[in-house]
């Protein structure tokens, strides 16, 4: 071998690649093989790129690699370490022309979980010994030359159930029924698999080849034959107990990756199969040797079991727990702290709400649901809500339980700080190919309480939108998608919604950067940015379906509230090289990690993660009745209209409570007091479209395109379709309706929701979502304004809000008072509005409303309080009223005095 210095490095690189093309073809990502061949190359792990490439320095860079990784804090050093090494193997046979000896499984990842089943074997091995009863039953029965060949496999085969015929499929079924119609081909099939003379591969392959043969043959018996290499791997050690094994596909994958392997299954069926039996007998001496597993084993057989030879059915059961069940048995952290709490204390911590908040009780279902464990990339995918809810929800309840004072204190973080979780669970890093590093599972004591605890008023599957929380992952690429806002607008999109995008133009001819929309894979991350005129990021989606050929498809997950502008973006030192900045040409622009990860910290300073909030009031129907003094029809009434019209408006005199009803309206829609789902404006003459959708405003020297309150406000309920948002307008009629809605007028109707128009500033398509509803207030009583025009009129319903002096819940309140003069004083108003409904220049718009009067407390509604009323409240209005006739004002305020002098 020729010596390598760092000049011939990206010569050798190149060389590389292509010799995996040529001769490892099958080997998926190339450049992540060859980025990890390289990695000593780049990194100081203690031995140089040219020793590692001599005789024997594998077995040195194996050390160094391992040793460099614990250094650096690495997780799961062992399975990283095994990884670079296998692909820095590929280096060295590309380099020297020789082949490195294949390892087949890591010694000390095979003791560890040797030491972990003789844990597991006194709990679980009487749920196993089936193997040997079917292995007894099948040899006691088996005879190829018993004329009733069909009755004898049927009895040989009697004991497989677990072993064959499991989650609907069949296979000892089938082959018994193809056995009744073609006794002699099914035993010739037989007959030719256990012929040892012949290539075990082929003997496999040949016995699935014959066994679908019979099913076209006879498809009446059924449309599948079901024999695989998993059943034909089990007829096998069946008959050769002794020198065969069970081959399970998908769980031997993850056994090789758990102990290390450098073996992958390719090829066909028969070639997988006598792959791994290559690794079976590796692993089989160091299991047989053990005096402690034999001895268990053989003393826990049952008299309807083989006995003899042991050692194939042990690596089977052996790799059977090694693939389900060895991470139940691996050593998990925080097991030797004891938060002290039993069962008993759980259930009673459970049953606190102020503890255990709607949010806990999400997380804790969830964890149940998975099993009891699950990290929390795991648990946010499954699930929904983002990784950052399950941490921080499981911290702030391990710290609100500390609070109590029923635990002991947890351990403390390499800062001093503490570490509350461990209260909740046990955790470790991730040992293999799962979502998220680090898994926890929950206490035992904890868990039995959650077993008896009643979970159905619990989300199950989160149905906010706000879980789109974007972490940077290893296996997630990043792109920047730059769209035109006049051809289709990604901020309109809702949230969830998928939108195809072509990888060729109108002409025929490939987008530029076509590689990029090849190498695009579903969940990759998106940066949403819409061109001139808007030139903002607008939105995060990613990757819904692969490309087709023709194109691919996206979805949005998140809106950003607070667009993050182009000029913000474009002389940041640390994008200066993003491909979109280098040259804006184009559609779909690659992004690195660190690009995406500054990208990422500029949206969420202007757009945080807004976190479920535990502490909101609910809000009923019957708190809106008892609250606003309506009764149950009319409020029945009101919200039908508003859900079936969007848009309403409430018409009364001055204090019958306008605003106050439409807050707790929107709250009772709701079910809660989410103040961040109503917004609340109040127009004036000079109120514009500029204020309301948008506008140009002066900034610094010149003028700035600004987004309205209206405009903004949609943005948000885009964002959260499942969600339901009030946009409520005080004084709706005193403002120029037509100049401040503009083109928004027919967006608004509700035949109209969701449909994009373009915007009076530069032609930008917008749309008002349908989970938007609008309420607005009008006082009948303010005769220095115009009706509405017809236009507006037509797009919302009006409802008219009357004083409820003479509801019940009003006279209820009343009566509660116990105020003598408050009950006189109410029925003088109640004279006062009938005089008012006589006046034909007022009539019933313009009567006095009960809010004036409302919220009063019993010990401080004295009568100087009510006099304070009459003279600042109802005197002043009824001098605007009565204007011109100071005679009847001063006789109604005197008997309005004299309901308190009595």
């Amino acid at each position: 071998m020729n010596t390598i210095d760092s000049k011939n490095i990206p010569e050798l690189r190149k060389g590389f690649k292509q010799y995996l093309a040529e001769n490892h073809s099958d080997l998926s990502k190339p450049e992540i093989i060859v980025s990890d061949a390289f990695y000593i190359n780049s990194h100081d792990v203690g031995i140089t790129f040219e020793d590692a490439l001599k005789e024997k320095g594998t077995e040195k860079l194996k050390e160094k690699l391992k040793a460099y990784f614990v250094s650096i804090g690495r997780k799961n050093p062992t399975g990283q370490t095994h990884n670079y090494l296998r692909n820095f193997r590929l280096l060295k046979e590309y380099v020297t022309g020789n082949k490195d000896e294949l390892v087949l499984f890591d010694k000390e990842e095979l003791n560890k979980a040797i030491t972990a089943y003789i844990a597991y074997l006194p709990e679980h091995f009487e749920d196993e010994v089936y193997k040997w009863e079917a292995l007894k039953c099948f040899q006691d029965n088996w005879d190829i030359s018993n004329e009733i060949f069909a009755k004898m496999l049927a009895n040989s085969l009697a004991k497989t159930a677990n072993l064959l015929d499991v989650q609907f499929n069949f296979p000892c079924a089938m082959i018994k029924k193809y056995a009744e119609h073609d006794s002699e081909a099914v035993k010739q099939m037989f007959i030719d698999l256990y012929d040892e003379n012949k290539d075990l591969a082929i003997r496999i392959d040949t016995f699935i080849s014959s066994s679908k043969n019979l099913q076209k043959k006879y498809p009446d018996l059924g449309n599948k034959d079901f024999q695989n290499a998993n059943v034909v791997s089990v007829y096998l050690w069946l008959r050769y107990p002794d020198k065969y094994y069970i081959f399970k596909p998908n769980l031997d994958k993850d056994v090789l990756q758990i102990l290390s392997s450098d073996l992958e299954l390719k090829g066909g069926n028969g070639y997988r199969v006598k792959q791994f039996y290559t690794f079976m007998d590796a692993i089989k001496p160091e299991l047989e040797n053990n005096k402690d597993i034999i001895s268990y084993i053989s003393s826990h057989l049952t008299d309807n079991s083989l006995k003899e030879p042991l050692a194939c059915t042990i690596v089977n059961d052996f790799v059977f727990f090694v693939g389900r069940f060895l991470d139940d048995y691996s050593e998990w952290e925080y097991n030797d702290y004891n938060p002290g709490l039993s069962k008993e204390d759980w259930s009673d911590l459970l049953n606190n709400p102020e503890i255990f908040t709607p949010s806990a009780l999400a997380v804790m279902k969830r964890m149940m649901d998975n099993g009891g464990q699950g990290t929390c990339t795991e648990l946010a995918n499954k699930y929904g809500e983002t990784k950052n809810y399950y941490n921080k929800n499981s911290s702030t309840l391990g710290e609100r339980i500390l609070k109590t004072g029923k635990c002991a204190e947890p351990p403390k973080r390499d800062d001093g700080s503490l570490a509350y979780w461990p209260i909740l669970y046990v955790g470790k890093e991730t040992d293999r190919n799962v979502e998220g590093s680090y898994i926890w599972k929950i206490r035992k004591e904890l868990k039995a309480a959650l077993e008896d605890k009643d979970l159905s008023d619990i989300e199950l599957i989160s149905s906010t939108t706000e879980s789109s929380e974007t972490e940077t992952d290893e296996n997630v690429n990043y792109w920047w998608l730059n769209a035109n806002p006049k051809i289709w607008s990604m901020k309109n999109m809702g949230v969830g919604e998928e939108q195809s995008y072509t990888l060729y133009n109108d002409n025929g001819h490939k987008r530029r950067i076509f590689q990029n929309f090849v190498d695009a894979k579903v969940g990759d991350v998106i940066i949403g940015y819409e061109s001139t005129p808007v030139k903002q990021i607008v939105a995060l989606l990613k990757v819904s379906k692969a490309n087709d050929g023709e194109k691919i498809w996206f979805e949005k997950t998140e809106g950003l509230t607070n667009p993050i502008d182009y000029d913000e973006l474009k002389d940041l030192p640390a994008l200066k090289d993003m491909e979109y900045f280098v040259n804006s040409q184009g559609s779909f622009f690659k992004v690195t990690k660190n690009e995406f990860e500054v990208l990422r910290d500029i949206i969420r300073e202007s757009n945080p993660i807004l976190e479920d909030k535990d502490d909101v009031e609910k809000y009923s129907k019957e708190e809106f009745l008892s609250e606003v003094y309506m009764d149950s029809e009319n409020y029945d009434l009101l919200v039908s209209l508003l859900e079936n019209k969007k848009n309403i408006i409430l018409q009364g005199a001055p204090g019958v409570g306008k605003t106050f009803a439409a807050k707790r309206l929107a709250y009772s829609i709701m079910g809660q007091k989410n103040e961040s789902h109503v917004k609340f404006v109040q127009f004036h003459q000079s109120y514009s479209y500029e204020d309301f959708i948008m506008g140009y405003k002066p900034d610094g020297n010149g003028f700035k395109l600004q987004h309205g309150v209206f405009y903004d406000f949609c943005n948000i309920a885009r964002n959260n379709p499942k969600g339901k948002y009030f946009f409520i307008i005080d004084e709706i009629n005193r403002g120029n309706l037509s100049k401040i809605f503009g083109e928004l007028l027919m967006l608004i109707e509700k035949d109209y929701r969701g449909v994009n128009a373009s915007l009076a500033y530069g032609g930008e398509p917008f749309n008002v979502p349908e989970n938007l509803y609008i309420i607005g207030m009008m006082n009948t009583a303010d005769r220095s304004l115009a009706m509405l025009d017809y236009a507006l009129r037509r797009r919302f319903s009006f409802v008219d809000m009357v004083p409820a002096f003479g509801t019940e819940d009003f006279q209820d309140y009343v009566d509660k008072m116990n105020n003598p003069a408050f009950t006189k004083l109410i029925s003088k108003i109640v004279e006062l509005n009938q005089e008012i409904a006589k006046d034909p220049t007022l009539g019933t718009g313009c009567c006095i409303g009960h809010s004036y009067f409302c919220n009063q407390e019993r010990n401080k509604c004295t009568k100087t309080r009510m006099k304070q009323i009459i003279d600042f409240d109802i005197v002043p209005t009824l001098h605007e009223y009565w204007f011109d006739d100071s005679t009847k004002v001063d006789t109604w305020k005197a008997k309005l005095y004299g309901a308190l002098d009595d």
